[in-house]
């Protein structure tokens, strides 16, 4: 049958990514607790396309991502898998990003009832000059986590309590391939940051010891920030990051933001 995509194309345009995006897709990933997981994930994908191809063979990315979705990933090992999608599309760039759900069991702080906590997480893998002499491979673990900040000046300023809320610490860390991160302990360090974890369930002394803990502990948006910089320093095997911490304020009808890339 006539191949369209292998067609020539004279505009002279090198597209720097062309794929999928938003495919739906089951993905296998290891735990810290050697659990194995099916979760439920959300791909986005693409390759280098020279100027003189028409078009690429997106049926060929999914093929790819099927055969890699029951293998027991933890996230770098998708490498293999941008590897596989540039070889199998003929390019010498590729790019693959999976973001889901991840649940962690939490226990509640007074009377120890456990219940499962979600956060959103991505892998993204990032593959340059395949097959070259400057090959280039990095990964990207990304997650976002839910935290309570109690504002300082509220605390200072009046005579009973402080406003309060809701803030979300986003963090990227890129490390070598060959070294690995557990999605838990990152989430429990950037939650270590705040002026205190949030709880699936709480009851009435867990609500007592949360409500105070926060009090004692007050923290505007850039004290977040520089205490997830710090943490994140002191990690020797994190190459680069980024932290973007925004605070759903409220007593106003717009967040406080804070970003900070190293």
């Amino acid at each position: 049958m006539k191949d369209v995509q292998n067609q020539e194309d004279s505009r002279g345009i090198d597209i720097q990514k062309v794929g999928i995006k938003g495919l739906e897709i089951p993905l296998t990933i290891q735990r810290k607790d050697d659990e194995d997981k099916v979760i439920y994930a959300t791909a986005t994908t693409g390759v280098s396309l020279p100027a003189h191809y028409k078009g690429t063979h997106m049926s060929r990315f999914v093929e790819v991502l099927n055969e890699w979705r029951s293998k027991k990933l933890l996230g770098i090992d998708i490498k293999g898998c941008v590897e596989e999608l540039v070889k199998r599309l003929d390019a010498k760039c590729g790019y693959l990003k999976f973001e889901f759900k991840y649940f962690i069991d939490k226990i509640s702080p007074v009377t120890n009832i456990s219940a499962p906590m979600c956060y959103d997480c991505s892998f993204e893998g990032f593959l340059e000059n395949y097959g070259e002499e400057d090959e280039e491979y990095k990964f990207c673990l990304g997650v976002k986590v839910p935290v309570t900040t109690l504002c300082p000046c509220s605390k200072e300023i009046s005579e009973y309590g402080a406003h309060n809320q809701r803030a979300i610490v986003s963090v990227k860390v890129i490390y070598p391939e060959e070294e690995h991160i557990w999605l838990e302990d990152l989430i429990s360090s950037i939650e270590k940051c705040s002026s205190s974890e949030l709880y699936p369930l709480l009851k009435r002394e867990d609500e007592k010891y949360v409500t105070e803990h926060a009090y004692d502990n007050p923290k505007f948006v850039e004290d977040v920030l520089r205490d997830v910089v710090l943490m994140l320093r002191k990690n020797e095997i994190i190459d680069s990051f980024e932290v973007e911490c925004e605070s759903l304020e409220s007593i106003h009808n717009h967040s406080a933001w804070a970003y900070q890339a190293e």
